[in-house]
């Protein structure tokens, strides 16, 4: 296939910007919500590359075409669309992406969803995608897929162009194997990833969850966070990914956003304690967990409404499925039976937003905030952890932080909680709110050191300088036999699955 002219291409299932159409018919972009984009947008403002990914309308053509899909220059970076019909964006992502794949690798919170024509889905829409970075990529060029939804490109674009430097990192966790194989296309899946030279994952565990995969599902032996297939060598292994955490500790310092923190804190009733909760709507965010604890904290007696006020910020999110709406119904009705309960007129006990908030606002309610709840039941990293630290330039405020995110390896110093023990966590927002300012500036300031040199620039030169080091010489390597210990653990799996086969007989 004919090479293209990018030496680096960024492939994600949305482009870093929202096509918006005004009334008079003008076309504009802005850019998108989300922590991916939030993550490598200052990535790519400082490489001269290409980002292949869908705008976010729908090309009733069937994916073949149209306006939305030809390639443009916007803040400095090649933006190629992808375009995809209304059905695969039923059943692409809303269905295989979000209705199998989120459920099934976050640990089956909610039953993960089977369907053949969903499968068919994002087969043909990651074949799209491989399609139009290999038309994007010079010869040799540096290639890197993102996220769960893309996992067959890697595959499929080393068969079109094998002369490429592919990585690929995946955003959310990625399951143990008892769960993992559940899913009826496993080994196809493992198959796209393995096309990919480095695997990127955000802990430790979810890379090692993925090299054991390769071992029962596909008889691969791992050594040292690599394997063989095809003549060449994969490596898989931790980049915890962070944010542009340099911007936001300048923006937390701005004269106007600190006019904005003392008129958040004065709208909600100063110097009443403002904890605070950040989300996209989803039922692995732990909102209800939350929620239930701070409501029986107001029960007890232990917290009193007057002194004290919960900002829940839940971003709107895959409206269209079902079991988001259900999740919304019933957030909303928690929230409105704690403030009937509790809350008096002009001061709810929970002040809850469900909408999205410029990054300038967010930076305020950081900076407003006494006590930060990340409640998150399985997280692949969360963000908006580091947000927090970052803006506290002031070193106060504590952060309440889930052992069940990838945020939780590197912020030590947070409260580790686990959020399904109610009792604990009500514990330790109690501990939050009183605790004395000489213990919020000691784990303060440890936690900005982390967030501070471990930005996103970091995170994204280390991942590209590996997968640089892993590929250098280009020369196939010679398939080994496994060795020792490796040859142990393979046997073992193998045992384990024949062991689980003769369970399913019974």
């Amino acid at each position: 296939m004919r090479a293209g002219e990018y030496d680096f291409v960024v492939v994600a299932n949305r482009l870093p910007v929202d096509r918006v159409v005004a009334p008079d018919g003008s076309v504009s972009w802005r850019t998108s919500p989300g922590g991916l984009v939030t993550a490598m947008e200052p990535v790519m403002r400082a490489a001269d590359g290409a980002w292949v990914g869908w705008s976010g309308d729908t090309d009733e053509t069937g994916g073949e075409g149209g306006d939305t899909a030809a390639p443009f220059d916007e803040g400095g970076v090649h933006l190629v669309p992808v375009p995809l019909s209304s059905a695969e964006v039923e059943e692409y992502y809303e269905g295989f992406s979000n209705g199998t794949l989120w459920p099934l690798y976050h640990d089956v919170i909610a039953a993960p969803e089977f369907h053949r024509d969903w499968w068919d889905a994002y087969v043909a829409v990651n074949r799209r995608f491989a399609q139009a970075t290999a038309a994007q990529a010079a010869e040799g060029a540096t290639v890197w897929v993102q996220d769960y939804q893309l996992q067959l490109v890697p595959a499929m674009l080393r068969e079109r162009r094998p002369d490429l430097r592919i990585g690929f990192f995946n955003h959310i966790p990625f399951p143990p194997y008892e769960l993992f194989a559940q899913l009826p296309w496993r080994g196809q899946v493992l198959d796209g990833l393995l096309g990919a030279d480095l695997v990127g994952f955000q802990r430790m565990s979810d890379a090692n969850n993925f090299l054991r995969a390769c071992r029962r599902a596909r008889g691969l032996a791992s050594r040292r966070q690599e394997l063989v297939t095809g003549g060449r060598r994969v490596r898989a292994t931790a980049f915890p990914i962070s944010i542009d955490s340099g911007s936001f500790d300048a923006l937390a310092r701005t004269e106007r956003t600190e006019g904005r923190v003392a008129e958040v804190r004065f709208e909600l009733g100063a110097p009443r304690k403002v904890l605070l909760g950040v989300d996209r709507l989803d039922y692995t965010k732990g909102i209800t967990h939350r929620l239930k604890a701070y409501g029986e904290l107001l029960a007890d007696g232990a917290v009193d409404p007057e002194d004290t006020v919960l900002v829940q910020v839940a971003t709107p999110s895959r409206e269209r499925v079902a079991s988001y709406r259900a999740l919304r119904d019933e957030i909303e009705l928690t929230v409105g039976r704690i403030n009937g309960d509790h809350g008096t007129i002009g001061r709810p006990a929970v002040q809850y937003l469900h909408h999205s908030q410029p990054r300038e606002e967010m930076a305020a309610l950081y900076r407003a905030a006494d006590v930060m709840l990340v409640t998150a039941l399985r997280d692949g990293m969360n963000l908006v952890a580091k947000e927090y630290v970052a803006s506290r330039h002031d070193e106060r405020g504590v952060l309440v932080l889930s052992e069940f995110t990838g945020a939780a390896d590197e912020l030590t110093q947070a409260l580790l909680v686990n959020p399904h023990d109610i009792n604990r966590l009500k514990e330790l927002i109690l501990q939050a709110l009183a605790m004395g300012e000489k213990e919020q500036a000691r784990r303060m300031r440890a936690l900005r050191r982390r967030v501070l040199e471990h930005d996103v620039t970091r995170w994204a030169s280390e991942f590209l300088r590996s997968l640089e080091q892993l590929t250098d010489g280009g020369s196939p390597v010679a398939v080994e036999p496994a060795a020792g210990a490796e040859r142990t653990a393979l046997a073992a799996d193998r045992a384990a699955d024949a062991v689980g086969a003769a369970e399913l007989v019974r």
